[in-house]
């Protein structure tokens, strides 16, 4: 029986994960869950799964969380310092599919205790992709991606070397405002922007594909992953969602991966890993298709695609800074304070501006100095934000 850990259990990466262990629940020892609010959601999968503990990430609401495990024997707590407790506790694999740069050190002290790390959460990556992986390398343990486009890149390498790959191309859906007039998108709203055309995904991660500031994510998450250069690394805009991720080999081949746009795919592989067992997805039928389509990004609407090959450029804690800086304009602009727009111009101009100061940047990816840079842009943002409005 494999013992596992979700961190991010109520969210829509966690709810597909728990659809798949709870259809085998014989094959599984479920340690721990984390949540945010829906204390409801995160009780109900503790007790239904037999979780050893269940934890929020709110302190304010473990009273709650405790009168809702009440008799079941579960433990009940709360807090970043409870989160990593329940990292540390011994795990064959764990989803790390907390939004955001939150889930970078649970996702580590999983990986201390050498446990395979199923990773959806892009920030981990994005911020700090050289601390992750050596870590993963120093204690044996391995990181798995769950991104839809990344895991159609890892299998499309099964047998493969990565000195033979050219390109790698990941495709984007181009999200709510693909087909709108680019002079329409300053007066986008917050309910337009948070309604995806293909994926059933949580709100910020819908605006982010609106805006792109998701694929920007996952493109520097193929440098780090993968280890190839920015100039290997294409992306196209994709309506159908079918198509994940295309590699290219130095013969000329191309090898894609098709799939239904359904997060279990990428999940199950990763659950499953190194079998492939089958799923409750939906299965193609490409007659009924008949055609997909692709075209490449228009850099004026997707600017974010732009700033994220400058950060793949820069290295260093440029793509903490740029994490940072996206994350606080999405607060902002789901909370009514600034345009869809302008999310992408102040994440430009926090790196500009953190980019000026000597040593910043540039120094060692820790996860001190990670913080420290998070924190850093998030005021930087919040300076800028502050003067726009």
């Amino acid at each position: 029986m494999r013992r596992v850990s979700i961190f991010g259990a109520t969210g829509s990466i966690g709810q597909n994960t728990i659809d798949l262990i709870a259809r085998d629940p014989d094959a599984y020892d479920v340690v721990a869950l984390s949540g945010g609010r829906n204390i409801v959601q995160l009780a109900r999968d503790a007790q239904d799964l037999r979780a050893e503990v269940a934890v929020t990430a709110y302190p304010e609401m473990l009273p709650d969380l405790r009168e809702a495990l009440a008799g079941s024997g579960i433990e009940a707590a709360a807090g970043q310092g409870a989160l990593l407790e329940a990292a540390q506790r011994p795990a064959d694999w764990v989803m790390s599919a907390i939004v955001g740069s939150a889930g970078l050190a649970p996702g580590l002290k999983a990986l201390e205790q050498g446990a395979t790390l199923a990773l959806a959460n892009k920030e981990s990556l994005v911020a700090a992709g050289p601390l992750l992986m050596d870590t993963a390398r120093k204690h044996q343990a391995r990181v798995l991606p769950v991104d839809s486009e990344h895991s159609a890149i890892f299998q499309g390498l099964v047998g493969e070397e990565i000195d033979a790959v050219e390109r790698i191309i990941i495709t984007a859906s181009g999200g709510a405002f693909r087909d709108w007039p680019l002079e329409k998108l300053a007066t986008a709203t917050l309910a337009e922007a948070s309604s995806h055309p293909n994926w059933d995904m949580g709100q910020r991660i819908t605006i982010d594909s609106a805006s792109m500031f998701n694929k920007a994510l996952e493109v520097i998450e193929v440098k780090e992953y993968f280890g190839v250069r920015p100039d290997q690394i294409e992306v196209l805009v994709h309506p159908e969602s079918m198509v994940h991720a295309l590699v290219g080999f130095n013969d000329g081949a191309l090898m894609a991966h098709l799939g239904a746009p359904d997060m279990r795919h990428a999940i199950g592989y990763a659950l499953h890993w190194p079998e492939r067992k089958p799923l409750p997805v939906e299965r193609l039928d490409l007659a009924k298709i008949g055609q997909l389509n692709f075209r490449a990004p228009d850099p004026a609407r997707y600017p974010a695609l732009r700033l994220a090959y400058e950060v793949m450029e820069a290295g260093g804690l440029s793509g903490a800074a740029f994490n940072a800086a996206k994350e606080r304009a999405l607060d902002y602009f789901i909370a009514g304070r600034i345009g869809f727009l302008d999310m992408a111009r102040i994440v430009e101009d926090v790196l500009d501006a953190m980019s000026k100061e000597a040593g910043l940047i540039g120094a060692a990816v820790t996860l001190d100095n990670v913080a420290r840079i998070d924190q850093m842009a998030r005021e930087q943002a919040d300076r800028l934000i502050g003067a726009r409005v």
